[in-house]
């Protein structure tokens, strides 16, 4: 049985590739932090009780924080994975303006307590890092591995460290490590403060009576937007070649914030012009206009390609937010989960109610 470590397990990639791995047979150790809230809802449908299923769960968690080097190094030491996925960071690119030492510590430094943790114990371990695409910043689209680095937060900084600092582990001490540049990924399962998430769940609360106005910053912005779970299948599939490479994994489709309100508020018939607001509060100091995936490298080398576009991906988020509300929905969001997915996780809306 293969071993993994995910850390950031409770976040929207970490609870489907907790889900992929377990599907596959693997023994999963998840790394969470410490809260007097329970904040582990995305996986609490994976979770067996070890004193109900007689000891023969295959998902464990652990405490840690990116921030304690001795906590990170006794999770990889006790557990001894084959793999290890980083994910775990202060991921919001907006609070990274404000939080931006943190960010640093946490994002950057973070994946080097990490890969030190991995390198010591000396068996092997093949480690993934969460890079992004907003480490491309205003360079030219499309994007792809040889794209030049520009980027234009805090957070995209931080991650660069963290992307550099793989690179030097696996060509100064051969380690299997490399990094996965991901272009954004959205789900249902998207943390609410995210723009995505923030319109399909106010497309939702609009409709039910409970919210009046959406408020929101720069409609301009384009993004390659892909659906999480199969990003995830790519986060894996790394880690399965013969040798250590990075890739960028997207969609090859770029879309502006305009595009996605004009496809979630025209999904339910609304007019999102009545119910949108600009908010100056939501600009960032420093802006990244276009990203657009060129995946030409991950769709011949790894076979990956993406089986949901934009168009299926704003569907299945407004359907798993009008189910959250208990609210009639078209239902083709969940259609087109059956009929293009290969069903390895479950219908979103049955898994998690995201707190509100």
């Amino acid at each position: 049985m293969k071993k993994a470590v995910i850390t950031g397990i409770t976040g929207q990639d970490g609870s489907y590739l907790a889900e992929l791995l377990l599907n596959k047979g693997y023994e999963v150790h998840g790394v969470i932090r410490r809260a007097s809230t329970f904040n582990t809802r995305r996986i609490d449908h994976l979770y067996r009780d070890p004193h109900v299923v007689n000891g023969e769960s295959r998902l464990f968690l652990h405490y840690g924080d990116l921030g304690a080097t001795g906590i990170l190094g006794d999770v990889i030491y006790d557990t001894k994975p084959d793999e290890v996925y980083h994910l775990a960071a202060q991921s919001h690119v907006r609070v990274s303006f404000d939080m931006p030492e943190y960010t640093g510590d946490v994002t950057g430094l973070g994946t080097t307590r990490i890969l030190e943790a991995v390198r010591r114990i000396g068996r092997g371990t093949r480690f993934y890092q969460a890079s992004t695409s907003e480490l491309f910043g205003d360079s030219k689209p499309p994007q792809n591995e040889d794209t030049p680095f520009r980027p234009r937060s805090p957070y995209a900084a931080a991650k660069l460290y963290a992307y550099w600092m793989v690179e030097n582990y696996r060509e100064g001490y051969g380690m299997f490590a490399v990094n996965g540049i991901l272009f954004n990924h959205e789900s249902p399962r998207r943390g609410e403060t995210f723009v995505t998430r923030k319109i399909t769940r106010a497309v939702a609360a609009i409709m039910a009576g409970k919210q009046d106005k959406l408020y929101l910053g720069n409609l301009e912005s384009k993004r390659d937007w892909g659906y999480a779970p199969e990003y995830v299948e790519a986060m894996h599939m790394l880690l399965q070649q013969d040798k250590p490479d990075d890739y960028a994994i997207g969609t090859g489709e770029s879309h502006s914030i305009r595009d996605f309100l004009d496809e979630a508020f025209g999904y339910v018939g609304m007019d999102w012009h009545k119910y949108v607001e600009i908010d100056p509060r939501y600009f960032r100091p420093t802006e990244v206009d276009y990203l657009l995936c060129d995946p030409t490298k991950a769709n011949t080398k790894l076979g990956w390609t993406p089986r949901i576009k934009f168009h299926e991906l704003v569907r299945i988020m407004i359907d798993a937010d009008l189910e959250l509300l208990s609210l009639p929905n078209p239902g083709e969001g969940r259609r087109i989960i059956e009929e293009r997915f290969n069903g390895w996780h479950r219908w979103d809306s049955q898994v998690i109610s995201m707190e509100r």
